[in-house]
């Protein structure tokens, strides 16, 4: 990691002239805006005339490097000077005292959308891990409009996927050599961000063989990664704050959550007398849970029900195939709750590859595309993931052009998933903890929680993923369980998108426990349902009911 620029000893800071190379330019400005600010702060209004002095230079350095230049001289005088120079880029570079293994380095893109403010670099970690983030403003009242942070899962996915392929501001197109403009991003009424996480996912990258491979130590990476952004752009800061995560997003998200509500606590015990100056509470304001595994001893067993009695049910419900995967959920299920009792890779392995490999198995032979049981999948066309466009996000990734434009060195290879990650995530049994047990807690305390699925989805069904939200033990749970599933009605297009449960807020609002099952979608419920995805996350985000 390259550390923060160190503000140089008072004395040592002189007026330079203006010299006649432009990378010393960008260099002398950093110094003679960290040092304005050094004096401002230690002398007070004794300051005031070398501060004259350093604007008049600053003015001076302006005029040399022209109109074209005048970004960087803002930058480096606004932002407090401190640069980094890495892999050809110049990047803004940010630091906490809270966070002193840690540091924000970033550039603004002009690609995918360049209607929005955009930012994309790196959260440094230490001297290995490097997070990599891409952030686009709201296209609509950026200052009033909430924050969301958007992961994929995998583990070992890309938030890409959810960029290029689901909600964000542009779609992958042409194979994969150009994007257009999605009408339907979810940054229409929402600031967003997409992070790659953890390490060694996407652009994400570790040069000192740095790994992660558990939920709580991504947390608390991810925490890090928004307190520094949340300090470099104080605007958003005041905003409500979501976290939407998909897939094994559904185990990432409430970790992030938990992580960030147990800071927040503390940061209001501690008050006025919090030893780190400058530390920020995070608004969040909700949950959101897309077609995600969260609690995995109910969401295994619904896997037969699903394959057998689902609305594209693949199997007949009285043959030999459902009669065999019924059979093998006792086991799997005691499995897991030895890996709920006991917390211990050595319980959690083995339920993890038992009911992966015995649940799981005979739908992948079938040649179905278990994201969206209504399709086919042929690898050899559509690749691993069984969706062509995952391909082409490799191509638009990995051409040089677009990585310089996003911060990323031209020689690192991007994946869209990373299987190692995966594996390593697989082998601390990691995916079979019950992480819905960190949300109670939350939701307790008014954090909301929307948790929805497509009903072509095999992966991640909607069956299991309504009986875990009936089963939380919340303030709630007595609501919900007599909650009727109501019809989702867009407000566009009067479309009807699904059912939704709902519990708290006495009908005029979102509700603070909420269910929502999107019909005619698979696992990326925004790729299949454009328009009524785009209305779900803008009625959830105003809080006003999804039901008619």
């Amino acid at each position: 990691m390259t550390r923060a620029l160190l503000l140089l000893p008072l004395l040592s800071v002189g007026i330079h002239a203006v010299p006649t190379v432009p990378g010393e330019v960008q260099t002398v400005l950093s110094d003679l805006a960290a040092y304005s600010n050094l004096a401002a702060s230690v002398f007070g209004s004794v300051a005031d005339g070398i501060e004259h002095l350093v604007h008049d230079a600053l003015d001076g350095a302006k005029d040399f490097l022209g109109k074209e230049k005048v970004g960087i001289y803002e930058w480096a005088y606004g932002a407090g000077g401190q640069f980094v120079h890495q892999d050809g880029m110049t990047y803004e570079l940010v630091a906490h005292p809270a966070f002193a293994e840690h540091s924000l380095r970033f550039t603004e893109p002009d690609i995918c959308d360049s209607t929005v403010k955009q930012y994309s670099g790196y959260l440094d970690i230490t001297d290995g891990k490097h997070l990599f983030f891409w952030f686009f403003e709201a296209r609509n009242n950026p200052g009033e409009g909430p924050l969301i942070l958007w992961l994929n899962g995998g583990p070992g996915c890309s938030s890409s996927t959810g960029l290029l392929f689901e909600l964000g501001p542009c779609n992958i197109a042409d194979e994969g050599k150009n994007t257009t403009y999605n009408e339907f991003g979810w940054n229409t009424h929402a600031n967003i961000i997409f992070l790659d996480q953890p390490i060694n996912v996407g652009y994400s990258y570790s040069d000192d063989g740095s790994t992660v491979n558990t939920s709580p130590v991504a947390g608390k990476d991810v925490y890090a990664f928004l307190e520094l952004f949340l300090a470099r752009f104080p605007k958003y800061a005041s905003l409500p704050f979501h976290i939407a995560a998909e897939s094994y997003g559904g185990t990432y998200a409430p970790n992030i959550a938990s992580v960030i509500h147990q800071a927040n606590k503390a940061l209001a015990t501690m008050g006025t007398r919090s030893p780190v100056p400058g530390d920020i509470r995070i608004n969040l304001a909700s949950v959101i849970l897309a077609n995600g595994l969260t609690n995995p001893l109910i969401q295994m067993a619904s896997v037969p029900d699903y394959a057998c009695e689902g609305p594209f049910a693949i199997f007949e419900p009285d043959g030999p195939q459902c009669q065999s995967l019924r059979s093998k959920v006792p086991t799997c299920e005691r499995l897991i709750q030895s890996c709920y009792d006991y917390n211990s890779r050595f319980t959690c392995v083995p339920a993890a590859l038992y009911c992966w490999s015995q649940l799981f198995g005979p739908l992948q032979q079938t040649g179905l595309n278990l994201y969206d049981v209504r399709k086919k999948c042929d690898k050899s066309k559509d690749g691993d993931l069984c969706y062509k466009e995952m391909t082409w996000i490799d191509t638009w990734m990995n051409t040089d052009a677009n990585k310089r434009a996003l911060g990323v060195n031209p020689d690192l290879k991007f994946q869209s998933c990373n299987m190692e990650v995966n594996q390593a995530f697989m082998f601390q049994g990691d995916g079979m903890h019950n992480s819905a047990d960190l949300l109670p807690e939350l939701v307790n305390d008014g954090i909301r929680l929307l948790v929805y699925a497509g009903n072509a989805d095999a992966m991640c069904n909607f069956m299991g993923n309504e009986r875990w939200v009936s089963q939380l033990d919340t303030e709630f749970h007595e609501e919900f369980l007599g909650a009727q599933s109501l019809p989702w009605v867009t407000e566009k297009s009067g479309q009807l998108a699904g059912a939704v449960r709902s519990a708290g807020g006495k009908g005029y609002t979102a509700g603070n426990v909420t269910f929502l099952n999107v019909y005619d979608a698979g696992h990326m419920v925004p790729y299949d349902q454009s328009e009524a995805a785009l209305d779900m996350i803008t009625r959830w985000l105003k809080d006003v009911p999804l039901s008619l």
